[in-house]
């Protein structure tokens, strides 16, 4: 049999990896801690359960959707407004997304061309680089670095790169650095993009999950913005909705209509209940919201307390499910510190290598346990053997 050679740029997902590991770990009987995937263990409140239930208990919704109802469309633009102060047309400035994975998957196919030059962040989450490769592109990754507080520097980017580029990823609150980025540098990424013509895409996953009191906004909200790109959002962290699978593509108009084309050409449209769940979600009671919120910052607490209590320092990230630290100064790559920490101690952390070259060094622990699960990981690092390696 003969595959395509596009297969050849992909080799087998950092996750997939990290779950064999596991796998084998569970069948040997040896208890296991993951803190790898950001896969949501915080339910969706019980008014979006219910009108999910509820929605799927009719059997007239069982037919194709085949496009977004006006309904949640119109919950979408009404959301917007309320929460990030941006106004959208709900005809023509928004379209649903199977999730965002999917939208990161696919967008680049109706935006480049075998050969046209995309910019990424580095780190980044796989799919903003997985993506535009699908589509043929060429990547160029734009640093995130410590000493910057992880903000790209558009200033630092080639002239000959930026007048090549047709397309850029960008993403704060961050996955996997968790930093959040300065109004400023939206205002300088608006500027940049209209000077060289790329459109922009910024993932905003994570403004709802943002600590010790601060907000975040939407890239939207900045002058001109709406003209250069769109901007991606999810239900999945804020509300629990990771398994149902919603997103939204929202801004330019154009732009959003070139993905509804190309997605009318892969599928049928959302699940009509999963429809009616994400507009209970956000129409409704949004205290789910803030406790959700508060959940993910006591976990914080308890994570970068607990390690840094036995050595391992780390900074408490001040957004995202997310910490990203650094590996101890006795291994030389994070992937060898990865298997270490699982054979020893049984916890499982994703490797900063997994997000890009400028990832080597780090390593991304997710917030997806319980606090006493996550005090659990930190006893069996202590008790490892690890915690010599550990001291600075």
């Amino acid at each position: 049999m003969k595959f395509a050679k596009r297969m050849d740029r992909f080799g087998e997902g950092i996750f997939s990896k990290l779950l064999e590991m596991k796998q084998r770990k569970l069948e040997s009987g040896e208890p296991v801690i993951d803190l790898s995937i950001g896969a949501p263990n915080i339910p969706p409140a019980e008014h979006i359960r219910e009108a999910l239930c509820k929605a799927a208990a009719d059997e007239k919704n069982y037919i194709y959707a085949i496009q977004d109802q006006t309904e949640l469309l119109e919950a979408v633009a009404g959301w917007y407004q309320r929460r990030y102060q941006v106004s959208l047309d709900p005809k023509t400035e928004i379209c649903s997304l199977l999730g965002s994975q999917e939208g990161l998957a696919h967008i680049a196919l109706s935006i480049v061309d075998e050969g046209d030059v995309v910019l990424v962040p580095d780190p980044c989450y796989p799919v903003f680089g997985d993506g535009p490769m699908l589509a043929g592109a060429e990547l160029y990754y734009m640093p995130q670095k410590k000493e910057n507080g992880y903000i790209i520097q558009l200033s630092q980017i080639p002239e000959e790169v930026a007048r090549r580029a047709k397309f850029m990823v960008v993403s704060y609150p961050n996955n996997p650095t968790t930093a959040m980025a300065p109004d400023s540098f939206y205002e300088e990424l608006v500027a940049f993009a209209k000077r060289y013509e790329i459109i922009v895409l910024h993932d905003n996953a994570y403004s709802e999950l943002v600590f010790d009191g601060k907000t975040c906004g939407s890239f939207l909200k900045f002058p001109g913005a709406k003209d250069v790109g769109v901007e991606f959002n999810s239900l999945s962290k804020t509300y629990g909705l990771a398994g149902a699978r919603i997103g939204f593509c929202v801004g330019n108009a154009e732009v959003v209509s070139h993905l509804k084309t190309l997605k009318s050409n892969m599928d049928y449209g959302m699940f009509l209940p999963v429809q009616k769940a994400a507009v209970a979600a956000i129409t409704g009671d949004q205290a789910c919201v803030e406790t959700t919120r508060k959940a993910y910052e006591r976990r914080r607490d308890a994570m970068c307390d607990g390690f840094t209590s036995i050595g391992w320092t780390m900074e408490k990230p001040e957004a995202t499910m997310f910490v990203w630290a650094r590996i101890p100064h006795t291994y030389s790559t994070s992937e060898s510190f990865v298997m270490d920490l699982l054979e020893k101690a049984g916890v499982i952390v994703t490797p900063g290598s997994a997000f890009g070259p400028s990832g080597e060094g780090y390593v991304r622990l997710a917030l997806v346990q319980d606090e006493d699960v996550l005090n659990q990981a930190v006893e069996a690092v202590k008790r490892s053997g690890i915690i010599p390696a550990l001291q600075p």
